[in-house]
C-alpha cells in the first residue's frame, strides 16, 4: 500500500545518552534485539506503511549508521527514484568554521524537502521500540483538519520513562507540553512522532532558519502549539523507550518475554534488518541456557540465564552469565561471572573476571575493551 507522505528518521537526540554504548555511534545506530539497530524499527514501520522515500536526519558519529544503512537494499529503498537518504551535517567552504553549520544543517534538511512531491511528511524520532504503521495515524489527521497530529500513548512509565508530556484539551488539541514533569496530570507520553503538510513543514523551517533557531526536532515543532492546532493521536499498542541505559537494558530484558516478543514481532508487519549469514550456534557439552536469546554464530560452553546474546559471542568453559546484554563478537574467557552487564561489540572478558550490577544500575563496558 503506497500513502502519498515522505518518511523523516531523526538519527540523533541531544537530550539522550546512552553512556559508553552512543559514544562511538549516533543513538540510532546502538544495537538492539539481538540482531537489529534501533533505527530498524521505526525504519520498517515507515516501509510498512507504504512510504518510498525516507530521510535518515543525522548530527554527528554516523559511520557506524551508513555502514548498517547503505543504499537501503533491506528495506527495499534503493530505488531510482524516492529511496532511502542520509542526510549528514551540510558545511561548505564558505560556512565552515563561521558559526553557521548549524544553520547549513537546517538549510539542507529544506533542500531535501522541497525536492520531494509528498503531501504530507511524517517526522519520527529513532529512540521508540514500536511495530505499527501509520496509514490510520495519517487518515485521522487528514480528517481532524488540524495543522499537525501527534503521537502518544499512555503506559510510558511501564516500559520506560518518557521524555514530554502533553496536555489536552477537550477537543482532543495540546496545549501544553512538559518534559519530566515531578507531578502532571496528564498519562499523555509523546511518542516523537508527527504528521503534517509537507508545504507546512517548509514554511516552519524556513521560518526557524530566518529567526535564528537551530534546533529541529519532533518536539521543537510541537511547541507551536500556541500558534498552530496541533491535535494528539493515541496509539494503544506495544512501545518500549530508549531513553537512557536503565531504559535500553529494561527493554532488552522484556523482549524475554514472550508476549513482548509476540506483539513486536509477530504482529504481521516484519521488522527488517541489514541480514549477516552466520553458522548456527554451538552448544558444547555440558553448557546450560534458560530463558535467553541467542543469535547466530555463538559458542556457548558456560551457563547463559536470562540474557540476550548479539552474533558470534564466545562463553567458555565454566564462566556464568545472568540478566546481560552482550553485543556482537564479544569474547568472555574461563571462570568469569557476569550478572546485570551491558557489554559492546568486540569486548574481550579476560580469565576470572567477575562483574556485578544492579538491575537499574548495570555495569556498562565500552566497545573494544579488555577487561
Amino acid at each position: 500500500m503506497f500513502i502519498d507522505a515522505m518518511g523523516l528518521i531523526l538519527a540523533d537526540n541531544k537530550k539522550i545518552t546512552l553512556g559508553e554504548l552512543s559514544k562511538p555511534r549516533a543513538l540510532a545506530a546502538v544495537p538492539f534485539g539481538g540482531r537489529y539497530r534501533i533505527i530498524d524499527y521505526m525504519l520498517s514501520d515507515m516501509v510498512n506503511s507504504g512510504i518510498k522515500s525516507v530521510g535518515i536526519l543525522t548530527l554527528n558519529k554516523y559511520k557506524s549508521l551508513m555502514d548498517h544503512l547503505g543504499t537501503g537494499a533491506s528495506w527495499d529503498l534503493d530505488r531510482k527514484n524516492f529511496g532511502l537518504h542520509i542526510l549528514p551535517p551540510y558545511v561548505n567552504s564558505e560556512s565552515s568554521g563561521n558559526g553557521m553549520e548549524d544553520a547549513d544543517e537546517l538549510v539542507g534538511l529544506l533542500d531535501f524537502i522541497r525536492s520531494n512531491r509528498s503531501m504530507y511528511a511524517i517526522i519520527a524520532n529513532s529512540n521508540m521500540i514500536l511495530n505499527t504503521t501509520f496509514n490510520d495515524f495519517l487518515e485521522k489527521h487528514e480528517q481532524s483538519g488540524a495543522d499537525v497530529s501527534a503521537m502518544y500513548n499512555r503506559d510510558g512509565t511501564k516500559y520506560g520513562v518518557p521524555n514530554y508530556i502533553f496536555d489536552v484539551d477537550r477537543k482532543g488539541y495540546i496545549k501544553d507540553m512538559l518534559l519530566n514533569p515531578e507531578k502532571s496530570t496528564s498519562n499523555r507520553c509523546s511518542l516523537g512522532i508527527i504528521v503534517l503538510r509537507r508545504e507546512l513543514l517548509i514554511d516552519m523551517i524556513s521560518d526557524m532558519i530566518s529567526r535564528g533557531e537551530r534546533n529541529f526536532g519532533v518536539h521543537t515543532l510541537i511547541k507551536k502549539y500556541d500558534t498552530l492546532r496541533i491535535r494528539a493521536h493515541e496509539y494503544k499498542g506495544l512501545v518500549l523507550r530508549i531513553n537512557n541505559i536503565q531504559g535500553y537494558f529494561n527493554s532488552s530484558m522484556l523482549l524475554l518475554d514472550d508476549q513482548i516478543r509476540a506483539d513486536l514481532f509477530w504482529n504481521g508487519m516484519p521488522i527488517y534488518t541489514k541480514v549477516k549469514d552466520e553458522a548456527p550456534t554451538l552448544y558444547f557439552e555440558n553448557s546450560q541456557v534458560g530463558n535467553a536469546i541467542i543469535s547466530d554464530g555463538c559458542r556457548i560452553m558456560g551457563t547463559v540465564q536470562n540474557s540476550m546474546l548479539f552474533r558470534g559471542v564466545t562463553v567458555s568453559r565454566n564462566s556464568t552469565i545472568r540478566n546481560c546484554v552482550i553485543m556482537q563478537d564479544v569474547h568472555i574467557s574461563e571462570n568469569c561471572e557476569l550478572e546485570n552487564v551491558i557489554i559492546d561489540k568486540n569486548v574481550v572478558i579476560r580469565p576470572g573476571i567477575k562483574l556485578v550490577g544492579h538491575k537499574d544500575y548495570p555495569v556498562v563496558i565500552g566497545k573494544g575493551a579488555i577487561v
